[in-house]
């Protein structure tokens, strides 16, 4: 089957979407970069892709809230389209900026009669974090995460706090596996900072939606593509790989 088409969406202020394409495309995809404007004059454009990727960057600037405007943005002018394009089975992606988007635009976790489920704030370090982290991948439901156990990644946000609006609604995410990436320690145990980088409750790092199909998560695998990308590379010896390809990999795949 030819490769699938990756569509990287850009925004002011987005900064890793060379490197999301660099990913995909050492991946076997065929990836483009393309402004939110230019997507907003042409909506059917998203009928050419099979992934859709919100990379991580400070869209806007982060001027009311990280990843906000881009959100409002989503949900006002392609809203419909990102639902269809979902509906499809198709997949889509937020990295950092990209994941405080697509949930804060309801796009992983849909909003209640009471308002949004969740959210992403500050870090409880109060400060800019970052840092490499290991993450455990829980659960089979989402298909970005395919093989994948224990894996080391970096971080750098200031908003990358996953809160729940009450703790029931983080027990129901637990039963519904959408929690499917979580902050751990080396040997797979969740701890305080700096093993949890940000505070966030649950130590929770990545979410999906209720199809599997909807990942979004605050560290960047696109950051560990390359095994030289990693900062004891030449301590450890050199790896096959970087952590985070697999990621992408496993996106190409699913349409193969």
């Amino acid at each position: 089957m030819p490769a699938p088409r990756i569509l990287i969406l850009r925004a002011p202020g987005s900064n890793c979407d060379g490197e999301t394409q660099f990913a995909f495309e050492r991946a076997g995809g065929i990836a483009e970069r393309a402004h939110i404007n230019r997507l907003r004059e042409q909506p059917a454009l998203l009928h050419d892709y099979q992934v859709l990727v919100v990379p991580g960057g400070f869209t806007f600037g982060d001027d009311v809230g990280a990843g906000k405007i881009l959100a409002n943005q989503l949900v006002h002018f392609l809203g419909d389209a990102l639902r269809q394009f979902r509906d499809a089975g198709k997949l889509i992606l937020g990295v950092c900026n990209g994941f405080q988007a697509l949930l804060k635009a309801g796009l992983i976790l849909p909003p209640d009669d009471a308002g949004p489920l969740a959210t992403l704030t500050f870090n409880t370090s109060a400060r800019f974090e970052d840092r490499w982290i290991h993450l455990q991948a829980q659960g089979d439901k989402c298909p970005f995460l395919k093989g994948y156990e224990r894996w080391e990644v970096p971080v750098a946000h200031g908003e990358g706090n996953f809160r729940c609006r009450e703790g029931a609604i983080l027990q129901k995410l637990e039963q519904n596996q959408q929690i499917v990436l979580r902050y751990v320690d080396s040997a797979g145990n969740v701890g305080p900072y700096p093993v949890n980088p940000n505070g966030s409750q649950g130590d929770v790092a990545g979410v999906c939606d209720a199809t599997g199909r909807v990942l979004g998560l605050m560290p960047h695998p696109e950051r560990h593509v390359l095994p030289t990308q990693h900062p004891q590379w030449t301590r450890r010896g050199l790896a096959p790989e970087g952590d985070g390809l697999r990621l992408f990999r496993n996106a190409v795949q699913f349409f193969q």
